[in-house]
């Protein structure tokens, strides 16, 4: 294995406008690749601590100058010069480097975007494709494209709370591949605008990944407007096209559920909407039905609706191994929404990968909310055999780039989509 010659960061802006971190890595064979990190808004308590510059006079306090830094002096000094074996070796240095739980000395902004950018060189170095380096990673054959989860509608956290639920998503899944899968998506999406500017006299405004922000009056309505678009758009609600929801329940959660009406409801009545809705609707995945810390109710949520639908950990999980052994010791969901960045490098996200996988968990592999041009994930969720990705909404060009990097990979694998669930 070649050794670490160069390793610097730069301070770049993601889709938000906001910073974040893009690193360069250079091996001594001469292989070299760059890699950027995406930030998030809807943030769990237990993650890695992104690490943000504090000055009120740049970018709002947002600034990422500390973490390039720390990647251009502190991780640079340690790293160049030495041999790494492979992933793990690197990032486990990493982690002793910070010596942090949350990588708060550091930041997991640095730490990933240093993690990431090796892989990619060692991925240059040994002539492979990347999401082929990263299957090699965790000893995964090659199997399967994961099923695509697309934003239609957003509120929440993602498009100024017109609504407390994060996103409605569709689901293609008759779909045999990722071009028809975008392209069905594509038609539902139009027919969505369409039914956008109709009812709520609204052009098609876009909440942070994509989707479409009209100013619903209702959850309810949320649901229908997207039944209605897919019948629009020629499919079959259920069939053709179903519904996946993330909740981000821990940002209207206080000692209870504010869902809609100013109304609080206790877990016991939470889980009984939300059961409800996979009734009335084709739903097929709940993310983050419940708080992050309501941990005496997930088991009742799985209970409840985890065999007609997914229950999917975001904010409850963290992609934090420690969380997941608890979630599956107490049988609290079925399903792992993985983020890399919420844990901070991509060898402790292959352990929370392992550990849903030896629970017969889904893992849907997942971007954020402020992402970059970079496609890593793709390849990543192609890698590691996600059963789902989840990109956002197909609108814009951070979102794109991960969509059309899939259509490369099938166009040179032949490889077929997972099912759902797969």
């Amino acid at each position: 294995m070649p050794t670490i010659e160069h390793i610097s960061a730069m301070e770049i802006l993601d889709s938000r406008g906001r910073p974040t971190v893009s690193a360069a890595c250079r091996l001594s064979d001469g292989a070299e690749a760059s890699a950027s990190v995406p930030s998030g808004a809807s943030t769990g308590a237990a993650e890695a601590l992104e690490l943000r510059d504090g000055d009120m006079n740049r970018y709002g306090g947002l600034g990422c100058r500390k973490a390039v830094g720390n990647v251009n002096e502190t991780i640079a000094r340690a790293v160049i010069g030495r041999q790494f074996s492979d992933q793990s070796s690197l990032d486990h240095f990493l982690i002793d480097l910070d010596g942090t739980p949350n990588k708060s000395k550091l930041g997991a902004n640095a730490v990933l975007a240093t993690s990431i950018a090796f892989a990619r060189a060692s991925a240059r170095s040994r002539g492979v494709p990347l999401y082929r380096h990263f299957a090699d990673m965790i000893g995964q054959p090659l199997r399967t494209l994961p099923r695509l989860t697309i934003n239609l509608f957003s509120g929440g956290k993602h498009a100024g709370g017109q609504v407390p639920i994060q996103d409605v998503l569709l689901v293609p899944a008759s779909a045999a591949t990722i071009d028809e899968a975008l392209a069905c998506v594509y038609a539902c999406y139009q027919s969505a605008a369409k039914l956008c500017q109709r009812k709520y006299s609204s052009r098609a405004l876009k909440a942070d990944e994509g989707g479409l922000a009209p100013p619903f009056p209702d959850i309810n309505a949320m649901f229908d407007d997207a039944v209605e678009s897919i019948r629009a758009a020629g499919y079959e609600p259920g069939r053709d096209l179903a519904l996946a929801v993330d909740v981000a329940s821990s940002h209207f959660f206080d000692g209870g559920y504010r869902l809609e009406d100013h109304r609080i409801l206790e877990p016991s009545r939470m889980i009984a909407t939300l059961a409800a809705w996979t009734r009335q609707w084709p739903i097929v995945s709940i993310e983050d039905g419940l708080a992050e810390d309501d941990w005496a109710n997930w088991p009742e949520l799985r209970r409840a609706i985890g065999d007609r639908c997914l229950v999917l950990g975001d904010d409850f999980l963290c992609t934090n191994p420690q969380r997941i052994r608890r979630a599956i010791e107490a049988n609290a969901a079925n399903a792992l929404l993985l983020k890399v960045n919420q844990i901070g490098t991509l060898t402790e996200a292959a352990e929370a990968l392992n550990l849903a996988r030896s629970a017969r968990w889904h893992v849907t592999v997942s971007a954020r909310s402020g992402e970059t041009e970079d496609n890593w994930l793709a390849d990543l969720a192609v890698g590691w055999a996600g059963d789902q990705i989840k990109v956002g909404s197909i609108a814009q060009s951070e979102r794109l780039a991960k969509y059309n990097r899939l259509l490369q990979i099938e166009a040179e694998t032949r490889m077929p989509v997972a099912t759902w669930p797969g």
